[in-house]
């Protein structure tokens, strides 16, 4: 049996079709609390709280813009243990903003060097110094660095009337 010329050349084209729909139709934003899954890794966006200070009197590390932190919890689903590397917020205008490497004075914080063994779970909080807005925190998969590919959880301006009422710094906004 022979098969056509065209059948062939076309066959091809065909699977790369097939294979960018199903892409297109994978879920690429999400709200805080939703469970999100990325290659081999499952992120839940917690909370977030903004704060205009960490630490108390002599030794409070004051932000250029307000301290945002963010509750993260991530699964490692893989074979593999996975690096994480910095986070990424966005804010409306494609303005992109790198998470501090430095976590002095935040209580659980995630850290600067994260691997996560196949199976396990890390938890923990995420700090940037951004202005007060709200924004979408970039979540990478397991892909080499300018190849991976992102899910994105909207970060709402969220604050509560308890916390906002007082201007005093080291008053923590949510």
């Amino acid at each position: 049996m022979t098969i056509p010329r065209s059948t062939v050349l076309l066959l091809p084209l065909a699977l790369l079709l097939v294979g960018c729909q199903r892409e297109s139709e994978q879920k690429l934003s999400y709200a805080m609390g939703e469970r999100v899954t990325n290659g081999p890794l499952t992120y839940i966006v917690v909370e977030s709280a903004w704060s205009t200070q960490l630490g108390e009197l002599f030794t409070a590390r004051v932000p250029q813009n307000r301290f945002l932190l963010i509750s993260l919890s991530v699964t490692n689903g893989g074979g593999a243990p996975i690096s994480l590397p910095l986070f990424t917020l966005e804010d409306g205008n494609g303005k992109q903003y790198k998470e501090l490497s430095d976590g002095t004075g935040v209580t659980n914080w995630m850290g600067i060097l994260r691997t996560i063994d196949p199976g396990q779970t890390q938890q923990g909080k995420l700090l940037f110094d951004v202005p007060l807005t709200a924004f979408k925190l970039r979540m990478p998969n397991d892909g080499e660095p300018g190849y991976e590919k992102f899910a994105i959880v909207d970060i709402p301006l969220r604050i509560d009337s308890e916390n906002s009422a007082s201007p005093l710094p080291g008053g923590v906004l949510k």
